[in-house]
Protein backbone atom coordinates (compact mmCIF):
# COMPACT_ATOMS: atom_id res chain seq x y z
CA UNK A 1 0.00 0.00 0.00
CA UNK A 2 2.74 2.51 0.74
CA UNK A 3 4.62 1.75 -2.58
CA UNK A 4 0.65 1.81 -4.29
CA UNK A 5 0.41 5.60 -2.47
CA UNK A 6 3.64 6.46 -3.41
CA UNK A 7 3.33 5.78 -7.44
CA UNK A 8 -0.09 6.76 -7.38
CA UNK A 9 -1.04 9.64 -4.28
CA UNK A 10 -4.39 10.74 -5.66
CA UNK A 11 -6.19 7.50 -6.19
CA UNK A 12 -4.83 5.76 -3.12
CA UNK A 13 -6.42 9.55 -1.00
CA UNK A 14 -9.49 8.85 -3.07
CA UNK A 15 -10.12 5.38 -2.13
CA UNK A 16 -9.14 5.08 1.14
CA UNK A 17 -11.67 8.33 1.41
CA UNK A 18 -14.23 6.32 0.00
CA UNK A 19 -13.58 3.47 2.15
CA UNK A 20 -14.06 5.59 5.43
CA UNK A 21 -16.94 6.95 3.91
CA UNK A 22 -18.64 3.80 2.96
CA UNK A 23 -18.03 2.29 6.32
CA UNK A 24 -18.80 5.22 8.26
CA UNK A 25 -22.23 6.68 6.56
CA UNK A 26 -25.30 5.48 8.61
CA UNK A 27 -27.27 4.34 5.29
CA UNK A 28 -29.93 1.55 5.43
CA UNK A 29 -28.66 -0.99 3.37
CA UNK A 30 -25.25 -2.60 2.23
CA UNK A 31 -25.83 -1.52 -1.24
CA UNK A 32 -26.25 1.99 0.06
CA UNK A 33 -23.14 2.11 1.60
CA UNK A 34 -21.16 0.52 -1.12
CA UNK A 35 -22.43 3.35 -3.32
CA UNK A 36 -22.33 6.46 -0.78
CA UNK A 37 -18.72 5.02 -0.61
CA UNK A 38 -18.08 4.74 -4.30
CA UNK A 39 -19.34 8.29 -5.12
CA UNK A 40 -16.87 9.82 -2.54
CA UNK A 41 -13.53 8.22 -3.78
CA UNK A 42 -14.68 8.52 -7.17
CA UNK A 43 -15.77 11.79 -7.28
CA UNK A 44 -13.07 12.98 -5.25
CA UNK A 45 -10.26 11.47 -7.22
CA UNK A 46 -12.19 13.56 -10.12
CA UNK A 47 -11.44 17.15 -8.12
CA UNK A 48 -7.89 15.85 -7.82
CA UNK A 49 -7.29 14.84 -11.50
CA UNK A 50 -8.90 18.22 -12.52
CA UNK A 51 -6.98 20.37 -10.53
CA UNK A 52 -3.54 18.03 -11.73
CA UNK A 53 -4.90 18.97 -15.07
CA UNK A 54 -4.90 22.41 -14.99
CA UNK A 55 -1.90 23.13 -13.59
CA UNK A 56 0.86 20.13 -14.96
CA UNK A 57 2.94 21.11 -18.29
CA UNK A 58 3.87 18.68 -20.48
CA UNK A 59 7.08 18.59 -18.79
CA UNK A 60 5.30 17.04 -15.46
CA UNK A 61 2.93 15.06 -17.39
CA UNK A 62 6.29 13.13 -18.35
CA UNK A 63 7.15 12.60 -14.98
CA UNK A 64 4.32 11.60 -13.41
CA UNK A 65 4.48 9.02 -16.06
CA UNK A 66 7.94 7.50 -15.60
CA UNK A 67 6.94 7.72 -11.04
CA UNK A 68 4.01 5.10 -11.89
CA UNK A 69 5.22 1.37 -11.54
CA UNK A 70 5.29 -1.47 -14.05
CA UNK A 71 1.66 -2.30 -12.47
CA UNK A 72 0.06 0.71 -13.72
CA UNK A 73 -1.35 -2.23 -16.20
CA UNK A 74 -3.41 -3.79 -13.30
CA UNK A 75 -4.33 -0.81 -11.77
CA UNK A 76 -5.97 0.59 -14.87
CA UNK A 77 -7.44 -2.94 -14.91
CA UNK A 78 -8.90 -3.14 -11.22
CA UNK A 79 -10.44 0.61 -11.93
CA UNK A 80 -12.55 -0.69 -14.69
CA UNK A 81 -13.88 -3.34 -12.73
CA UNK A 82 -14.57 -1.65 -9.76
CA UNK A 83 -16.52 0.50 -12.47
CA UNK A 84 -18.12 -2.05 -14.48
CA UNK A 85 -19.26 -3.52 -10.94
CA UNK A 86 -20.93 -0.35 -9.74
CA UNK A 87 -23.55 -0.57 -12.25
CA UNK A 88 -24.13 -3.86 -11.38
CA UNK A 89 -24.63 -2.41 -8.08
CA UNK A 90 -26.99 0.13 -9.58
CA UNK A 91 -29.16 -2.41 -10.19
CA UNK A 92 -29.94 -3.55 -6.94
CA UNK A 93 -30.23 -0.07 -5.98
CA UNK A 94 -33.11 0.60 -8.37
CA UNK A 95 -34.86 -2.64 -7.52
CA UNK A 96 -34.99 -1.77 -4.22
CA UNK A 97 -36.43 1.51 -4.69
CA UNK A 98 -39.57 0.58 -6.33
CA UNK A 99 -41.82 0.65 -3.29
CA UNK A 100 -40.06 3.49 -1.31
CA UNK A 101 -41.99 7.04 -0.94
CA UNK A 102 -41.50 9.50 -4.01
CA UNK A 103 -38.75 11.67 -1.85
CA UNK A 104 -36.96 8.60 -0.79
CA UNK A 105 -36.66 7.31 -4.53
CA UNK A 106 -35.74 10.21 -6.14
CA UNK A 107 -32.86 10.30 -3.24
CA UNK A 108 -32.21 6.53 -4.66
CA UNK A 109 -32.29 7.98 -8.62
CA UNK A 110 -30.07 10.56 -7.65
CA UNK A 111 -27.55 8.56 -6.30
CA UNK A 112 -27.80 6.26 -8.86
CA UNK A 113 -27.15 9.12 -11.43
CA UNK A 114 -24.44 10.42 -9.96
CA UNK A 115 -23.14 6.77 -9.86
CA UNK A 116 -23.20 6.57 -13.50
CA UNK A 117 -21.73 10.10 -13.83
CA UNK A 118 -18.96 9.27 -12.28
CA UNK A 119 -17.82 5.91 -12.97
CA UNK A 120 -18.17 7.07 -16.68
CA UNK A 121 -15.95 9.83 -16.27
CA UNK A 122 -13.62 8.05 -14.13
CA UNK A 123 -12.94 5.10 -17.21
CA UNK A 124 -12.38 8.85 -19.54
CA UNK A 125 -9.95 9.57 -16.88
CA UNK A 126 -8.29 6.61 -15.96
CA UNK A 127 -7.68 5.59 -19.55
CA UNK A 128 -6.30 9.39 -20.04
CA UNK A 129 -3.89 8.62 -17.56
CA UNK A 130 -2.98 5.00 -18.93
CA UNK A 131 -2.10 6.79 -22.66
CA UNK A 132 0.13 9.64 -20.98
CA UNK A 133 2.05 6.78 -19.16
CA UNK A 134 2.27 4.73 -22.46
CA UNK A 135 3.06 8.01 -24.69
CA UNK A 136 5.88 9.10 -23.00
CA UNK A 137 7.74 5.72 -21.71
CA UNK A 138 7.39 4.45 -25.18
CA UNK A 139 10.99 4.06 -26.29
CA UNK A 140 10.60 3.57 -30.09
CA UNK A 141 11.46 5.88 -32.90
CA UNK A 142 7.73 7.37 -33.40
CA UNK A 143 5.62 8.60 -30.93
CA UNK A 144 2.97 5.83 -29.77
CA UNK A 145 0.47 8.27 -30.65
CA UNK A 146 0.04 11.17 -33.77
CA UNK A 147 -1.16 14.83 -31.98
CA UNK A 148 -2.22 17.28 -34.63
CA UNK A 149 0.58 19.68 -36.17
CA UNK A 150 3.42 17.33 -35.50
CA UNK A 151 2.80 17.82 -31.10
CA UNK A 152 5.84 15.56 -29.44
CA UNK A 153 4.78 17.23 -26.15
CA UNK A 154 1.43 16.62 -25.28
CA UNK A 155 -0.48 17.41 -21.36
CA UNK A 156 -3.24 16.45 -19.88
CA UNK A 157 -5.71 17.96 -22.09
CA UNK A 158 -4.24 16.54 -24.62
CA UNK A 159 -4.98 13.03 -23.55
CA UNK A 160 -8.13 13.67 -21.94
CA UNK A 161 -9.44 14.77 -25.41
CA UNK A 162 -8.20 11.80 -27.20
CA UNK A 163 -9.71 9.27 -24.07
CA UNK A 164 -13.00 10.67 -23.95
CA UNK A 165 -13.51 11.14 -27.80
CA UNK A 166 -13.13 7.44 -27.84
CA UNK A 167 -15.47 7.02 -24.73
CA UNK A 168 -18.03 9.29 -25.78
CA UNK A 169 -18.11 8.15 -29.83
CA UNK A 170 -16.46 4.42 -29.57
CA UNK A 171 -13.50 5.48 -32.12
CA UNK A 172 -10.82 7.27 -32.45
CA UNK A 173 -9.79 11.36 -32.97
CA UNK A 174 -7.70 12.97 -35.03
CA UNK A 175 -5.23 11.52 -33.29
CA UNK A 176 -2.98 8.94 -35.10
CA UNK A 177 -2.43 5.68 -33.08
CA UNK A 178 0.66 4.29 -34.10
CA UNK A 179 1.59 1.16 -31.76
CA UNK A 180 -0.21 -2.22 -31.35
CA UNK A 181 0.23 -2.14 -27.38
CA UNK A 182 -1.17 1.39 -27.97
CA UNK A 183 -4.31 -0.22 -29.91
CA UNK A 184 -5.47 -2.63 -27.71
CA UNK A 185 -5.85 0.00 -24.86
CA UNK A 186 -7.75 1.78 -27.77
CA UNK A 187 -9.80 -1.82 -28.52
CA UNK A 188 -10.17 -1.98 -24.93
CA UNK A 189 -11.66 1.46 -23.82
CA UNK A 190 -13.69 1.21 -26.81
CA UNK A 191 -15.64 -2.23 -25.70
CA UNK A 192 -16.12 -0.46 -21.99
CA UNK A 193 -16.99 2.70 -23.14
CA UNK A 194 -19.97 0.65 -25.96
CA UNK A 195 -20.86 -0.89 -21.98
CA UNK A 196 -21.38 1.89 -20.87
CA UNK A 197 -23.19 4.05 -23.22
CA UNK A 198 -25.71 1.08 -23.45
CA UNK A 199 -26.14 0.58 -19.62
CA UNK A 200 -26.37 4.20 -19.33
CA UNK A 201 -29.46 4.40 -21.83
CA UNK A 202 -31.05 1.52 -20.43
CA UNK A 203 -30.57 3.39 -16.05
CA UNK A 204 -32.39 6.76 -18.01
CA UNK A 205 -35.12 4.15 -19.90
CA UNK A 206 -35.97 2.70 -16.11
CA UNK A 207 -35.55 5.72 -14.16
CA UNK A 208 -38.16 7.37 -16.24
CA UNK A 209 -40.24 4.58 -16.32
CA UNK A 210 -40.34 4.72 -12.22
CA UNK A 211 -40.80 8.61 -12.17
CA UNK A 212 -43.84 8.77 -15.02
CA UNK A 213 -44.85 4.88 -15.57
Amino acid sequence: MPFLARTHPRLSAAAVLGLAVGILIPAETLVSKILIGWNAGVWTYLVLMLWLTSRARADDVKRIAEIEDENAGLVLFTVCIAAIASLATITFELVGSKDLATSERLLHYGVTGLTVIGSWLLIGVIFSVHYARLYYTWDGKEPALRFAEGLLTPNYWDFLYFSFTIGVAVQTSDVGVATRGMRKVVLGQSLIGFLFNTAILGFSINIAAGLFG
